[in-house]
């Protein structure tokens, strides 16, 4: 398999593998790698997501404006 990356991004990767020592071949798996953990997770809560409604089990709307404006508030209350 074969990989082309722009030079900029080459030179980002070739600048990180320099500051940590480490291949830009191991880099580039383990970015691959947690691509690929991240797109399944994400499938599988889809899915989770899509048979829960199947089921009826729904939010309404205000409950969700609700649970962001909540969660907007906890993070803006950090800073």
């Amino acid at each position: 398999m074969e990989l082309r990356l722009t030079p900029e991004k080459e030179a980002l990767l070739q600048q990180l593998a320099t500051r940590t020592g480490r291949p830009t071949s191991d880099l580039l798996e383990e970015a691959i790698d947690r691509f690929l953990d991240y797109d399944a997770w994400f499938i599988r809560e889809v899915e989770k997501g899509l048979a829960q409604a199947d089921h009826g089990e729904l939010i309404d709307h205000e409950e969700v404006v609700a649970r962001i404006e909540k969660h907007i508030q906890t993070r803006q209350s950090r800073f």
